[in-house]
């Protein structure tokens, strides 16, 4: 009766307006492939997980496996030769499984390996990227501070020059992987306040990763800070091809466009327990099913993922012809994250009391998405940026 009982997962995919048929063969292979490791070696487990608040590392390497790191980065780098819409269809997947799943995979390849590809030396694309793609290396992305995260610019870490070196000062925080990845991008200013980035190992002198301890969302990915003590990093790790936040925001943008795909697979997997209990679940001598309430919402939830998929699809044709702005991905992704977390909401309503418990896996993606909601730009800033890219004012500092 239940959706995920002992570990079973009985989730169908849900096209109601055949957005399949947009798709090519190599992106319904992959999403294929992703779901049943999904469905063999995620839903398994990951309530236990969740519930301890425990970060499932062994999966690191599956996801390597299964080209989930840096999908539409070149192979000859560690990724996977494929395209945008093939990389947004493997992180749908992976959310339908857990956003914490989801944040292991676009971290690694969004946030860490697009970067030293493409701002980084072909020396440290060489070192790096091969091993951050078969999940020999993991690595994290430090930007955000503890008192600078939706305004970066302000960022008060800092490099100083010395000789055929810089010296790292500073701290970042809420930064998913720390504690347990080999390496971090990080984004820090130099003397004359330009933000230049760069590859600093763990194994650095002065490098902590401490973990947070005590999320109620994201329980089962592992988050914490990055504080560095005149850490020396070799001037041959700093990117020579980026000054400024259009590095780090076009990282964000990479990954924004994952999570704008990723939040429909929680929304999917909540409407898909939702519909299969409403039609299994007897009150009043009928199905929930057969009443209209329910059906409204079922209804209601459908319409906004048919529409968010087809945002989501459209999305990632201008993302192949090198025309998806940032805007335009920060409306995919408010709207997407925005839409899964009420369809959250109303599934936990539809199972009642049940939908509390771990027996199902509603309320974990309601928690996660509260998160979602607000990393990668917070539900507001993405608002503004849509405000100030059609009227053309900044409405940040206002």
């Amino acid at each position: 009766m239940t959706s995920k009982t002992k570990g079973l997962d009985r989730y169908e995919g849900h096209d109601y307006y055949q957005i399949d048929e947009l798709l090519s063969e190599e992106h319904l292979l992959a999403r294929q492939a992703v779901r049943e490791w999904v469905k063999q070696e995620v839903s398994p487990i990951i309530e236990e997980y969740s519930n301890k608040a425990e970060c499932p590392q062994h999966l690191f390497k599956g996801l390597a496996e299964i080209g989930a790191f840096g999908p539409s980065l070149p192979r000859e780098y560690g990724g996977g030769g494929m395209d945008e819409i093939a990389y947004g269809v493997i992180m749908q997947e992976l959310e339908r499984g857990d956003s914490g799943v989801r944040s292991m995979a676009s971290v690694q390849g969004s946030l860490v390996m697009f970067p030293i590809y493409k701002f980084g030396s072909e020396a440290l694309r060489k070192k790096y990227l091969p091993k951050l793609g078969s999940g020999e290396f993991i690595g994290c992305f430090g930007l955000t501070e503890p008192d600078f995260g939706s305004n970066p610019a302000g960022m008060i870490s800092t490099v100083k020059d010395d000789g055929d070196s810089y010296i790292l000062n500073g701290s970042k925080m809420w930064i998913t992987n720390s504690p347990v990845a080999d390496l971090a991008v990080v984004w820090a200013k130099n003397e004359a306040g330009e933000i230049l980035g760069m590859v600093v190992e763990k194994d650095s002198k002065g490098y902590s990763a401490p973990e947070i301890h005590g999320k109620w969302s994201l329980r089962a990915s592992i988050t914490g800070e990055l504080v560095f003590e005149d850490v020396r990093v070799p001037k041959s790790n700093v990117f020579p091809e980026v000054k400024g936040l259009k590095g780090p925001l076009s990282c964000l943008s990479k990954a924004r466009y994952g999570i704008a795909w990723g939040a429909l697979g929680a929304a999917l997997d909540c409407y898909d327990t939702a519909l299969r209990y409403a039609k299994e679940r007897i009150q009043f001598g009928k199905p929930l099913a057969a009443f209209q309430l329910t059906q409204k919402k079922l209804a209601e939830m459908i319409t906004e993922i048919t529409k968010a998929q087809l945002l989501a699809w459209r999305l990632g044709v201008l993302a192949n012809n090198g025309k998806a702005s940032p805007a335009q991905i920060s409306m995919a992704k408010r709207n997407n994250v925005h839409t899964a977390l009420v369809i959250a909401r109303e599934a936990r309503q539809i199972l009642g009391g049940m939908g509390i418990t771990n027996e199902y896996p509603i309320m974990r993606h309601m928690m996660n998405l509260e998160t979602v909601l607000t990393y990668e730009g917070t539900h507001d800033i993405h608002l503004l940026i849509t405000g100030m890219d059609i009227t053309g004012i900044n409405a940040f500092e206002n």
